[in-house]
């Protein structure tokens, strides 16, 4: 895509952006659908409150909506259980979006316990290359970020263009709060990870997730004893190369 075309595409984004702007997430879903569908896919972990909670809001505004998720080969039990919940409860099939290194592949090509060593590479390796496949011949996904999640995401918007993955990116839930997705949660009877009430508000792989106690930071439990805050896929650094990949 060319660059001109990603302009015009962020300047009409940004406009449907400010229209939508305090619309409730049904209402950006449905534009969203009604514009890209079938081309728009909904990335949803299983392992948060909020994708399940946009997971229930989508399908029922078009339950043949692509569903995806990054399997790392790192995800809890219960991760993989509750995706197999939602296919049952929901009649769909979330394509489960691997690495092209298993992790023993991993180790043997970049050291054991790369998750500890160099966290931003691990992350890079089994989500944010894995992402980029998973979006590939599509014009626009949906994610679960949430302005209230970090600082690093107070200023994302409902509708914007992802730079990064080249397409559009609806944030329906961006302005919603822990409690607002709850309650959506409870009042619809929508499916969720036991390990959110146990703990776990946050979950990722199982090597770089940990408890959090009561009145910490959500996102506290996501690798723990660094800095990182981030696994990737919301940050502006530019996608590896598929000639790189290809290479390792």
């Amino acid at each position: 895509m060319t660059a001109s075309v990603q302009e015009e595409s962020a300047e009409s984004l940004a406009e449907a952006a400010a229209d939508l702007q305090d619309a409730p997430p049904q209402e950006i879903l449905r534009w969203g659908v009604e514009r890209y569908f079938p081309d728009l896919a909904l990335a949803c972990s299983f392992g948060g409150v909020t994708g399940m909670a946009i997971l229930d809001m989508a399908w029922r505004i078009e339950p043949r909506i692509h569903v995806f998720y990054l399997d790392t080969g790192f995800l809890f039990p219960e991760t993989y259980a509750l995706a197999e919940d939602a296919a049952r409860r929901y009649g769909i099939s979330p394509a489960a979006r691997r690495p092209r290194w298993t992790p023993e592949e991993q180790a043997r090509e970049f050291g054991p316990d790369l998750w500890a060593t160099d966290p931003d590479l691990c992350c890079a390796i089994r989500k944010v290359e894995p992402n980029g496949r998973a979006l590939e011949g599509k014009r626009a996904w949906i994610t679960g970020l949430r302005r209230s999640q970090t600082p690093g995401r107070a200023n994302a918007s409902a509708i914007e263009w992802d730079a990064k993955f080249g397409l559009a990116k609806l944030n329906p839930l961006a302005s919603w709060t822990d409690a607002d997705v709850w309650e959506y949660v409870a009042a619809n009877e929508v499916p969720y990870n036991p390990l959110n009430a146990r703990g776990y508000p946050s979950l990722g792989c199982t090597h770089c997730t940990r408890s959090t106690a009561v009145g910490e930071d959500p996102r506290a439990g996501r690798w723990p004893g660094d800095d990182k805050t981030e696994c990737g896929l919301h940050v502006a650094a530019p996608l590896a190369s598929p000639a790189h990949w290809e290479a390792r």
